[in-house]
Parts: C-alpha cells; structure tokens; sequence
C-alpha cells in the first residue's frame, strides 16, 4: 500500500512539474526566420563541418541581426549578407579541405516536422535560411534567426544536471 500511494503521489506531482514547464515553452511566431545546416551525411567528418558552419553563424551572423526588432530590416540585413555568408562558408571548407559543394538558399524552404524541448513544430514551408551541404542527407541543425531564439539557448547553455527529486525518490525506495 505505502509502494502505491508513493507511486500515485509521483505521477500527481510529475503532471504538475510538466503542465509548469509546458507554460514556459519557447512558441516560433508566425513573422519568424528560421535558420537550418543541413550536412552531406552522418559520417564523423560531415557532421563536424556542419558544427564548424554552425559555430561560424553563431558568432557572426546573429550579431549583424542583434538588437533588430523589426522583420522588415531584418529580411534587408539577410539578403545584404547572403554573399558574406557563401563567402565565408567556403573559407571554413577550403581551410578545413573539405571539398564539398553547398548551397545558400533565403526565402521559403521547407522544414519537416520536428520536436524541440518537448514543443512539436508542424512540417511546411518557412522563410528561413538553408544551407545545404553536398547531398544534405545527415541530421541537420536548425532554430530560430529572427527573432533570435538561437541565442537563448546559447545563453542558456550551462553544465548544471537536473534531478528530478520525485525520480531519485521513486528510484532510491526501490532499490531496497
């Protein structure tokens, strides 16, 4: 009786901890540009040049979108970097001998359907930016550009594990 009562009372306070944190879910609005790395494959070497193209938009390409508010502007700042980001790209692959073609693509691309921290975004075509490497079959990288949800979590990163404290409980009466 004392197993089940301490069961029932877990999955009591597991749905409230969820309900809370489905409050705080980061939702894409509708006037959103997203940005998405797809790599050749899932090999080691393809998956490492899409982390380098990655790193490199982190540092530079939000920083020309910092503080911007407006879509309009944005849209304008994108389309006047769109050589700056080919150009630099093929920097990261002639530095790194990596020989495969890409492609810069602004305007409506299509993204299938993904999950996110437990948000479900529904597949279709979005204005974003897409970069295509090679055959652009391996498991890409994707978030938000404008407005910039990429950098929350880039400032959310940290290396504090969360326990969750009805888990150890369940899992320490358990192993006696």
């Amino acid at each position: 009786m004392k197993k089940a009562t301490i069961i029932l009372l877990a999955v009591i306070i597991s749905i409230f901890i969820y309900k809370e944190q489905k409050k705080d879910t980061i939702i894409i609005p509708d006037s959103a540009i997203r940005l998405r790395v797809i790599p050749n494959s899932n090999s080691a070497l393809d998956q490492n040049m899409k982390l380098k193209v990655k790193n490199y938009l982190e540092d530079n390409i939000y920083e020309i979108l910092n503080n911007k508010n407006n879509i309009e502007e944005a849209r304008k700042i994108i389309k006047e970097n769109i050589y700056d980001i080919e150009y630099n790209i093929n920097k990261i692959f002639e530095e790194n001998n990596y020989n495969k073609k890409y492609k810069v693509e602004y305007g409506n691309n299509y993204f299938p359907k993904k999950e996110y921290r437990g948000v479900k975004y529904p597949e279709g075509y979005y204005e974003s930016i897409v970069i295509s490497i090679g055959n652009a079959e391996g498991d890409n990288w994707w978030c938000v550009l404008f407005p910039n949800l990429c950098l929350v979590d880039l400032k959310e990163k940290n290396d504090i594990e969360y326990k969750s404290w009805v888990s150890e409980t369940i899992k320490k009466y358990f192993k006696k």
